[in-house]
């Protein structure tokens, strides 16, 4: 296929697509420019399914540090693994294009996008959403797509597109959406305390630029597009289905009837392993038959499970613990668990439980960030960890997964908005959520244990944030014909049967962040107004229970935090304070029991530790070095210098004020060491400081006053 080029005028940018010409022996290839941003969106899918029970889809985001003019910072100078920023870019890509596989589709599937230049102002991460999802179409694999995605900014109440950086800056609202033609099935959002109904509008107005993109994408695949391949899709043989289903199936759906998780699931395991190890003992022509006829067996007895959740929700309005469909499980909330870390919480909700734990450090502590984005360090970070133990299980434990990153930097969004600023609060902050127990929406655990640890810690936060988690649970399609069940608080049963995972997170005024992911193509603007309504309620009773734990942030800092002190000097005095070579600040710091000094381009001085003492010590030490003489100021000084014509008096720090011998006295004096001492203290008063800033004093007005000068 020879060079083709399409091209669309999108919301004030020039929109062009190249195919034909690069990545020829992928399965489907675009290069795609946003005016000066260009990523490679490439697919592959491989001839033959991949044995396992899941759809085998990779997503990746490759940023390349040469397309914003960088040599990356690491020691090999070549690019490492993917940091958060690309990882979180990959999610957002694959969320809202896995749903749009067939069910039974096991061939794998990897989609690279390479990020190859960056214009700032023109989103990479939107333009390798729709690159992925037009090399999916143009390819031979089979795909119900389209997709697209935008971002929405609301600056002065105007809504707009794929906003520019200093957009972004001024904007109240910071949302991704994603979906087809006909429905939304994507939305990542933070957003500064706005109403749910704004964003609906916000979320609809980013739908319907997304219905444009589809269409182009559309046109191009109906001029470009290969013929799709036949893919056989899994499926589980109907002998065995109906076998399962007699040995099975009772004692299942009388299972997910169990009211606590592990009872509950431990019940369905033990039926499931019986039933398994059947299927597993018999012979069979070949080792593959073996393996699907188990597989297959597992297959049905999951299946059987979630019908009876999805049944007893839709018809009996019955969850699997009995809760009412708008009920939040019972809530805990605790402060100060942990005695020597400067502030800690515990959210427990149901049988979901997370730790979180608050410390602050100076300013230099700030992450530094070395991605494609025009942010080069953060002084506010979120962290989550789901080890295995939480839901009793074994498993890996080391570095953060996709999931884990993901959750971390959904809680960080949510508390963004109502984090004080340096200026308020100079300290880089650092949230660690530890989940011990889950069981559904350990993310909105972790936001409202993170908001408590915080409020511990004395971090003066603008409001308390809380978080909830609703499902959807449909019988057929979203065509106003078939019923659909919105849930609150969704346990995991609920998300792994369930059509939405749809998380929301905010203050008493309004939204801060959303996050929603579902496993049909799309759901409609009603649905998304009816699970915020149920929600905005269920987040007003987390917020009770939260504030019995703690109403208000503390004071002060925690006894173990460090303390600080914030001053000022002028900025032609910082190269003072620091030295030569940093000599004079080392010295501070190790007369002052090591606190420490971040100082400021603009001349802010923060001084931090953990006793005050020592801070004061280190002021003390500061202003005397950057203390300026004024006219008119009396001090106390001691004598450095003699000479002739004078003496010099040590004012403060390495200021010294020179009194001129007719100054010394209201009579005449002929020599100054007939009157003064070296080392003698000395009252005088600033008369005069000439443009070299030598200081001239005098010492006579303290003296008594002749009869003749009276």
């Amino acid at each position: 296929m020879s060079k083709r080029v399409f091209e669309l005028a999108f919301e004030g940018k020039k929109l062009v697509v190249e195919t034909g010409e690069i990545a020829k022996q992928a399965d489907g290839s675009v290069l795609v420019r946003l005016n000066e941003t260009a990523v490679l969106s490439t697919v592959v899918g491989s001839k033959e399914p991949k044995e396992g029970d899941f759809f085998p889809l990779t997503v990746v985001y490759d940023e390349k540090q040469y397309a914003v003019g960088k040599i990356p910072g690491s020691f090999l100078r070549r690019e490492g693994r993917p940091g958060e920023h690309a990882t979180l870019a990959a999610r957002l890509i694959d969320r809202p294009i896995r749903p749009l596989f067939s069910e039974g589709f096991r061939n794998e599937v990897q989609i690279v996008n390479t990020v190859m230049s960056v214009d700032q102002d023109c989103t990479p991460e939107m333009t390798a959403m729709f690159g992925s999802s037009l090399a999916l179409c143009i390819s031979d694999i089979p795909f119900d797509g389209p997709i697209a995605g935008v971002y929405v900014a609301r600056v002065n109440g105007k809504l707009i597109i794929n906003p520019s950086i200093k957009e972004n800056e001024l904007s109240d609202i910071h949302l991704a959406v994603a979906g087809t033609e006909e429905a939304i099935n994507m939305v990542e959002a933070g957003a500064n305390q706005v109403p749910e109904n704004e964003i609906l509008e916000a979320i609809m107005f980013g739908h319907a630029a997304i219905q444009k993109l589809v269409a182009f994408q559309r046109e191009i695949a109906k001029e470009v597009g290969k013929a799709k391949r036949d893919i056989p899709l899994y499926h589980v043989d109907e002998k065995i289905e109906n076998e399962v289903r007699k040995l099975a199936q009772k004692r299942l759906v009388k299972a997910v009837s169990i009211f606590d998780k592990l009872e509950r699931q431990h019940a369905i395991e033990d039926i499931e392993k019986e039933i398994a190890d059947d299927f597993d003992k018999r012979t069979y022509a070949d080792q593959k038959a073996h393996d699907l006829a188990v597989q297959g067996a597992k297959e049905v007895m999951e299946t059987i499970v979630a019908d009876e959740v999805r049944r007893l929700i839709t018809e009996d309005k019955v969850r699997p613990d009995g809760r009412r469909v708008d009920e939040i499980r019972p809530l805990d909330a605790q402060v100060d668990l942990l005695p020597r870390v400067h502030g800690s919480a515990m959210f427990t909700r149901g049988q979901t439980q997370v730790i979180s734990v608050t410390t602050l450090g100076a300013l230099t502590d700030v992450q530094i960030i070395d991605n494609l984005t025009d942010e080069d360090s953060k002084r506010w970070m979120h962290h989550y960890n789901f080890p295995p133990f939480a839901v009793g299980e074994t498993g890996r434990m080391g570095t953060p997964g996709r999931r884990e990153i993901g959750h971390g930097a959904l809680g960080e969004r949510a508390l963004s908005y109502v984090i004080p600023s340096e200026d308020e609060f100079p300290y880089t902050i650092r949230t660690v959520s530890e989940v011990v127990e889950s069981n559904g929406s350990s993310s909105q655990a972790s936001i409202c244990a993170g908001c408590m640890s915080l409020m511990a810690a004395g971090v003066p936060l603008k409001a308390m944030v809380s978080g909830i988690a609703m499902g959807l649970i449909t019988s057929g399609p979203l065509d106003g014909k078939h019923p659909y069940t919105v849930l609150t608080d969704i346990q995991g049963l609920e998300d792994h049967f369930g059509d939405m995972d749809f998380k929301v997170a905010g203050t008493e005024k309004g939204i801060t962040a959303l996050q929603m992911d579902i496993k049909i193509r799309g759901i409609t603007r009603s649905v998304l107004e009816e699970a915020l309504a149920q929600a905005h309620g269920a987040r007003e009773i987390i917020r009770a229970a939260m504030t019995k734990a703690i109403a208000a942030p503390r004071s002060e800092v925690g006894k173990y935090a460090p303390k600080l002190r914030q001053l000022r000097i002028p900025v032609d005095k910082i190269r003072d304070v620091i030295g030569s070579g940093g000599k004079v600040i080392n010295d501070i710091i190790a007369k002052c029991d090591n606190v420490k000094i971040d100082i400021e381009d603009d001349g802010r001085v923060m001084i931090y530790h953990a006793e005050k003492e020592p801070i004061d010590r280190a002021v003390a030490i500061i202003e005397g070095i950057t203390r300026e003489a004024k006219v008119g100021e009396i001090y106390e000084g001691k004598v450095v210098r003699i000479e002739a014509y004078g003496v010099f008096v040590n004012l403060f720090g390495d200021v010294d004020g020179m009194v001129h011998v007719s100054r010394l006295a209201w009579k005449r004096i002929e020599n100054p060491k007939d009157v003064v001492k070296m080392g003698q203290k000395l009252k005088v008063v600033v008369t005069e400081i000439d443009e070299k800033g030598r200081v001239a004093c005098s010492h006579k007005e303290f003296e008594p006053k002749p009869e003749e000068h009276k």
